[in-house]
């Protein structure tokens, strides 16, 4: 592996960890007072038309992290309304 692929991985694995905190957070706590909800929606519209992008040109770090990053990015505002309503 050389060091395009290292750091195309290691971006990879770190884009894709990165919300976790906030979801551990979120869990524990079940508020999502201080959250803005419109950053998340922005994040998972912008990881939509990068996938697309990725696809286009055939990169496999970043389509993995763009379907990683919508499928985190939709599961925390799922949590987000779960936790809104109550």
């Amino acid at each position: 592996m050389d060091i395009t692929q290292f750091l195309g991985w290691t971006a990879t694995l770190l884009f894709s960890v990165m919300m976790l905190p906030q979801i551990i957070k979120t869990i524990k706590s079940k508020d999502t007072k201080g959250v803005s909800l419109f950053l998340f929606l922005i994040y998972l519209v912008a990881n939509i038309i990068a996938l697309i992008y990725a696809f286009l040109i055939n990169e496999a770090p970043l389509i993995i992290k763009y379907e990683l990053g919508i499928v985190v990015t939709f599961f925390y505002i799922v949590l987000f309304f779960y936790y809104k309503r109550k």
